[in-house]
């Protein structure tokens, strides 16, 4: 049930019940134990209450628990289903091959150095160039209540992207100029043939 809400959206009860095969009561008492301990979080809107993952943080526990499922098998060989390996979202940010390689590149071209705190990234003025060129307010993104950027351990391919407020903005820029689709139903992301050639032209990375 946690993993279906992997995507950001909020389900009922009576979804999860479906997704995780068991009846409705049995998920209404996960979803009580859940709740109580701050993994989902709950929106009632008239007769129906909505689940959500409390927080991105804990998107990252598990999609690092996929790497943990995985670990003991020797050479690496993902499972992760093909629609989902190219481009998904990891709750609010891009993971897959997508993800991970826009990871990458920041590194290579400078724009994310090594924080101060375990797994953080902190944005050089390079990189504050070069995201406000993509449309991204990048003061306004750092005054937000959350991680402003850090390495997330990616399910498919056992590298880090970045999750954080910075990814989630960069997420909608790509959604709003259409160069990622959502997948109906889905963490699915398709790449459309301009996303392809701004991530060769603004980023290097060649999908």
């Amino acid at each position: 049930m946690l993993y279906c809400l992997m995507d950001g959206h909020a389900r009922t009860g009576t979804e999860l019940a479906v997704v995780g095969g068991v009846s409705a009561s049995t998920a209404s008492v996960h979803l009580k134990r859940l709740t109580a301990e701050h993994l989902v979080k709950v929106m009632v809107q008239g007769r129906h209450r909505f689940y959500s993952l409390s927080s991105p943080d804990i998107a990252k526990v598990l999609e690092a628990l996929n790497v943990v499922a995985g670990a003991h098998r020797k050479p690496f060989d993902p499972s992760t289903p093909s629609e989902l390996r190219l481009a998904r979202t990891c709750y609010d940010h891009l993971a897959g091959i997508l993800g991970v390689g826009l990871h990458d590149r920041w590194k290579a071209l400078g724009w994310l150095t090594t924080g101060r705190r375990q797994g953080a990234y902190d944005l050089t003025a390079e990189g504050s160039k070069g995201f406000a060129a993509l449309g991204i307010d990048v003061a306004a993104t750092q005054r937000l209540r959350r991680h402003f950027a850090y390495a997330c351990l990616d399910w498919s391919e056992r590298k880090p992207h970045v999750g954080g407020a910075l990814a989630a903005a960069v997420l909608e820029v790509a959604l709003r100029r259409k160069w990622v689709i959502r997948q109906l139903d889905s963490r699915a992301l398709e790449v459309a043939s301009l996303g392809r050639r701004e991530m060769l032209s603004r980023f290097g990375l060649e999908l």
